[in-house]
């Protein structure tokens, strides 16, 4: 059995954004060049498929040029204009960037994380995918613009020719020796509030060191949510001074190995944050799986809003289907190219249908993502 006891003391390392991070990757290259792509993206839609399917590892340069307006509003470049008050209520697939600026994504999936491309961007897929350009911009935007960016697309270097290379999303699922019957025996199925009565399934397990956890992460664009209402306040008048999307809002408290979550990440849409978003809890684990911290992770998707059935007040609703977040987590952290190893496994104990603390009902086929974060993580371009 691979698991032993290891120290719980943590510090807690802050984050930085990815748009898409240059992950390590091993294997051949092939260095021949291709004639550039060229194409019009028009600022009317918001995504446009470049019909370019990318290998693990390809390098491209995209360049932009033209001018583009909205109705009764200042001509721009691919470079968006820059954010205005009025922008804080609207969704905008990238929350830093200009308002119409140029953006990428490599899929089309939910999981697929947008980035500034803007007027010129070099950049490496971690994973293989379709390349989609698009405009960061509202749908009702979309409706009231009028002009396109003519966009020339490089190929720098093509990546990886072996067949891991087209592996779209990330790696395929392989067995993971490491995690054994034992090791799925020693942890819990469920969490507690700070009463103790159970909650949300653990559905995910993560091994990797905290930094490598932190890392993988913000790159594939989840947020460390504010741990207190002050840190709220602090962070919701700094991100309006900066005329960015506040997303960081705090989750409840819950508890495993008998003390609340080391970590809260959430991903949402700006401005419906309040009422729905993607999230999850994190907890270091008192064991060790092939010399690295095992991670316990219970991975929800709010969705509204219902009673809570312990004191009749007002709390999040989740998806009852709750494996489909299980998923979202698999895909946005695939994505990413820091995620070595994959696989689902069924506890001897699944747990297929349960009730959270506060009374909601949730129901899952039982199993539990196993995610192994690459050794080498990097979340810089």
């Amino acid at each position: 059995m691979r698991i032993r006891k290891a120290h719980t003391a943590f510090l807690i390392f802050g984050f930085v954004f990815a748009a898409i991070p240059l992950a390590a990757q091993t294997g051949q290259t092939d260095t021949s060049a291709s004639a550039p792509t060229q194409l019009d993206v028009s600022v009317t839609q918001t995504w446009t498929d470049t019909k370019l399917d990318m290998r693990s590892g390809e390098k491209l340069q995209v360049a932009a040029t033209g001018s583009a307006n909205y109705a009764g509003g200042t001509s721009f470049s691919a470079d968006g204009l820059a954010r205005g008050w009025k922008d804080m209520l609207h969704q905008y697939a990238v929350p830093d960037a200009g308002h119409g600026a140029l953006i990428a994504r490599i899929g089309s999936g939910d999981g697929s994380q947008p980035f500034l491309i803007g007027a010129s961007k070099e950049f490496v897929a971690p994973v293989a995918g379709r390349l989609f350009l698009g405009i960061n911009e509202s749908e009702k935007d979309a409706g009231d613009a009028q002009g396109s960016f003519h966009v020339t697309i490089t190929v720098l270097s093509p990546g990886l020719t072996n067949a891991a290379g087209a592996l779209v999303g990330g790696p395929a699922e392989t067995p993971i020796p490491s995690i054994t019957a034992d090791v799925l025996s020693e942890v819990p199925r469920r969490v507690s509030d700070p009463q103790g009565n159970p909650g949300d399934m653990v559905n995910i397990l993560i091994v990797g060191t905290q930094d490598q956890l932190t890392q993988t992460f913000a790159a594939a664009g989840w947020v460390q949510v504010d741990r207190s209402v002050g840190d709220t306040l602090f962070t919701g008048a700094i991100t309006t001074l900066s005329k960015k999307d506040y997303l960081t809002m705090p989750m409840s408290t819950l508890f495993l190995f008998k003390r609340p979550q080391d970590y809260g990440f959430a991903h949402a849409e700006p401005v419906r944050v309040v009422m729905s978003r993607n999230h999850l809890r994190a907890w270091k684990s008192p064991y060790l799986v092939d010399g690295r911290p095992l991670w316990c992770i219970a991975a929800t998707h709010d969705i509204g809003f219902e009673r809570d059935q312990r004191n009749n007040g007002l709390t999040h609703k989740i998806d009852p289907a709750i494996d489909g977040e299980r998923e979202y987590v698999n895909d946005t952290l695939s994505a990413t190219g820091f995620v070595a190893q994959r696989n689902h496994v069924t506890p001897s104990d699944p747990l297929t249908t349960a009730k959270t603390a506060t009374g909601g009902e949730f129901h899952s086929d039982g199993r539990i993502l196993v995610l192994v974060l690459s050794a080498q993580t990097s979340a810089s371009n």
